[in-house]
């Protein structure tokens, strides 16, 4: 079908001139369209951050929710937060090549078990320092960061050398810049006439899970019925003078010939 595809790009901003929309993306892109069609899901996944403001200056700098490249954090004091998998594998991982501190706000951590028994076996060699039960109270810097302070329940607190903090708290569900595009709400997902699925906006359709109408349903099954029909609206409306030549998957040479079967 000769279709473009733009991958690892968020659309930021939407807007109209004239009969076609401007659709605009977190790398510049920039495309124009007659219609647009939402398919967003429940949003983007991004992860849930340390609620302390003073941090926020520090993201992607000195405090990170991912390692891309293990390699930016060698010969470096890491203060790991979490309790499940990601952060005791690279608590385990780091610690091969710098001083890890694992923080977790439980005693108990829910990640693999045969991890954990790795990590406290580093523990008593002194190669990993485990804190728990705690949370992440204050940081001090001057242009970098240069330690933080952690506070126990039983009121305790302590300040850790620390050049590099990770957080691995899990993922967060967020529509995103698509809340801000003047779309009718129903919560989290968007109100659609399940006629075509156009949204309050002419030219504008939402399908899958992002949309909302009477008697929805949250299944692959109805995502395919609503791009379906979808669709076939944005055709007619963005070709009013070519006729729509409906065929089957099932029958048609033209269809088979374009998905690859000879």
């Amino acid at each position: 079908f000769k279709t473009e595809l733009y991958l690892n790009e968020r659309v930021e901003e939407v807007h109209q001139e004239k009969e076609n929309w401007i659709v605009k993306t977190n790398n510049n892109e920039e495309f124009m369209a007659p219609n647009i069609i939402i398919a967003g899901g429940v949003g983007s996944f991004e992860p849930r951050k340390i609620s302390l403001k003073e941090c926020e200056k520090f993201e992607g700098k000195s405090v990170f929710y991912a390692v891309k490249n293990k390699d930016n954090f060698k010969n470096k004091n890491i203060s790991i937060f979490g309790g499940g998998d990601s952060a005791l594998d690279w608590a385990l991982e780091l610690s091969k090549f710098s001083k890890v501190t694992l923080i977790h706000r439980r005693d108990e951590f829910r990640g693999a078990q045969h991890t954990l028994a790795e990590i406290r076996k580093l523990e008593k060699e002194g190669k990993v320092s485990i804190k728990t039960p705690c949370q992440i109270e204050s940081l001090e810097s001057e242009k970098e960061l240069k330690s933080i302070t952690i506070k126990f329940d039983h009121g305790k607190t302590e300040k850790i050398s620390t050049d590099i903090i990770l957080g691995f708290f899990g993922l967060i569900m967020k529509l995103g810049p698509i809340a801000e595009w003047g779309l009718n709400m129903d919560k989290k997902t968007i109100e659609v006439n399940p006629e075509n699925f156009e949204t309050n906006k002419k030219g504008i359709f939402a399908a899958g899970d992002i949309c909302s109408y009477p008697g929805k349903l949250k299944l692959i099954l109805s995502g395919f019925h609503e791009v379906a029909l979808a669709s076939v609206e944005c055709f007619k409306r963005a070709r009013p003078n070519e006729k729509y030549r409906f065929e089957f998957t099932t029958s048609s040479k033209t269809i088979q010939g374009r998905l690859g079967k000879k």
